[in-house]
């Protein structure tokens, strides 16, 4: 069995390059519910963190992004093409009242047309409600620096509603991101994702420089090596996606402290 919950790590995570006061994380060998349970509701949507929450999660992951009026929202593609019965771009959305008009489960099934592109607002509730704890990826906006920043602190304002017991990793694969949002908000523990492909030799500097206690790397490609390197460098190691038990079982066991999967009610058990 795969766990679930929160553990005492067998080797200690760096905290101080973040010098994370609030929503610390404090797991190990943790099944990262990868957008809720996209396998069997709409991704992102409070169905599928719901049914997550069912199934034994604890650690849920999403994707966050701001529409017009600043009001961040639940989605991982910038086009709602893919993953609600509109079309265009996010950054479209003129306010927060209009996502009550935008289908985000009929896609997926007939069931699920309820399901409606939430607010982080919304989905903090949720936390505090079912008592999990999150990453939060925050997307690369498109709309410039400017926008950046109130992508960031609007982030930071919603969080500031979780209970105190609640954990919470901020992540990216924009590393100016991370900077920034570190800087702002030093509070919070910070992951950087990479894409294989991106994931040089200058790893290290790259995480102190955006004042991380994890690194999220692809599985593709990943070595025994390689996550004993980030482990002996003091950071804990969350892969992603990983969507088979014995590939799961194998990361764990060199040393991961977690994996993101889209099969989170199958891993866990």
């Amino acid at each position: 069995m795969l766990t679930a919950g929160n553990h005492t790590p067998d080797k200690e995570v760096t905290m101080a390059a973040t010098r994370a006061t609030q929503h610390v994380p404090t797991f190990n060998s943790t099944i990262f519910a990868h957008r809720g349970l996209p396998s069997r509701a709409p991704e992102n949507t409070l169905a599928a963190f719901d049914l997550a929450a069912d199934e034994g999660a604890t650690w849920i992951e999403t994707d966050v992004d701001i529409i017009a009026d600043g009001t961040p929202i639940i989605i991982h593609d910038t086009a709602l093409d893919r993953t609600t019965d509109h079309r265009g771009k996010l950054y479209d959305i003129a306010t927060a009242e209009e996502l009550a008009g935008i289908d985000a489960g009929s896609w997926f099934a007939p069931e699920f047309a309820s399901e409606r592109v939430i607010t982080l607002d919304a989905l903090v509730d949720l936390l505090n409600r079912r008592k999990l704890n999150a990453n939060i990826e925050i997307k690369a906006n498109e709309q410039g620096a400017e926008r950046t920043i109130v992508l960031v602190d609007a982030i930071a304002s919603s969080l500031a509603r979780l209970d105190p017991e609640r954990e919470i990793i901020i992540s990216s694969f924009s590393q100016p991101v991370l900077m920034t949002f570190h800087a702002r908000h030093p509070e919070y523990a910070i992951g950087v994702l990479y894409e294989t492909a991106a994931l040089y030799d200058d790893w290290l500097s790259v995480l102190e420089l955006c004042g991380a206690s994890y690194i999220h790397p692809e599985d593709a490609g990943l070595t025994r090596e390689r996550v004993q390197a980030f482990r002996d460098a003091g950071y804990g190691v969350n892969v992603w996606t990983v969507d088979a038990r014995d590939r799961a079982n194998e990361l764990l066991n060199w040393g991961a402290t977690g994996v993101f999967t889209n099969i989170a009610d199958q891993l866990i058990r």
